[in-house]
């Protein structure tokens, strides 16, 4: 399953204005292939702090050939909706082609619409100006082969065994296209259950690295970007357990995590 969670980050202006002083860093390899991802359809559920439903989701994804399409759409309670299609490739290593992400509706302060073409290698904003007329920027992005937006539990559930830290990039609106670096690490194993089954589930933190000056200054400032927190189930078919971060800069922390079916029968003791 593509992260549901882990969406485009939005950078303060102050920090902006750094970042357009500085260089694209290196970038690491492409994660290898270790699963192979399959057709699925996942059901979603976010959650507020206080454990309070917000919106309810659906992760479908589909394959033809080496390609993989996966589309995660969330529709909130207050109307709002966070909608983000990736496709890539699974040949050896994953590839991003297109990674397209919207954000709209009273959750969002500042609705996005997003388009990535890792192909092409342009970058396309769409947004609305203070006269209310849509404004759309495409700009030019030298993307390295490691790029991971739309990806993240994916390549998460594929990294080495054993890895204490593996690095890949992701490309972000700041609002001028900036590359940023994902340092994801394995933090112990932690028990669920389902039912009444105990089952364990493997912790990884993501950290976002900035780099350069603003890098060091951000933690100065109180912008550094907060950390991410996902849970998968590993073995031979690695799963998504759980996502807590929040969804936007400055935005709540929310927890998203696999939904089960309530039947419409349930209240009567149907099964």
């Amino acid at each position: 399953m593509k992260n549901p969670l882990f969406r485009e980050i939005r950078i303060s202006p102050f920090m902006a204005l750094l970042l357009c002083f500085l260089p694209v860093s290196a970038t690491a390899d492409p994660v290898l292939v270790r699963s192979v991802q399959g057709t699925i359809h996942g059901f979603l559920e976010l959650r507020s702090e206080d454990g309070h439903v917000l919106a309810s989701g659906d992760a479908v994804q589909v394959v033809h050939g080496d390609r993989v399409t996966s589309h995660t759409v969330f529709t909130f309670k207050d109307g709002s909706v966070d909608d983000e299609t990736t496709v890539f490739s699974q040949r050896h290593s994953f590839q991003l082609i297109t990674d397209h992400h919207i954000q709209k509706g009273p959750f969002f302060p500042h609705p996005t619409d997003i388009l990535i073409d890792a192909r092409s290698k342009q970058m396309t904003v769409r947004s609305t100006g203070k006269d209310g007329k849509e404004e759309v920027k495409t700009d030019h992005v030298d993307m390295p082969p490691d790029l991971a937006n739309g990806m993240v539990a994916i390549l998460l559930a594929n990294i080495r065994p054993g890895a204490d830290e593996t690095t890949v990039s992701m490309l972000v609106a700041t609002p001028k296209p900036r590359l940023v670096k994902l340092v994801m690490s394995p933090r112990g194993e932690e028990a669920f259950s389902v039912g009444s089954a105990p089952r364990k589930a493997q912790h990884y933190e993501i950290k976002i690295e900035i780099g350069g000056i603003a890098g060091m200054v951000a933690p100065l400032i109180g912008k550094a970007p907060p950390n991410i927190e996902i849970w998968l189930i590993g073995g031979e078919a690695p799963t998504f357990v759980r996502e807590q971060g929040p969804l936007f800069e400055d935005g709540p922390v929310v927890t998203i995590q696999l939904a089960s079916p309530v039947w419409a029968d349930s209240a009567k003791g149907g099964l």
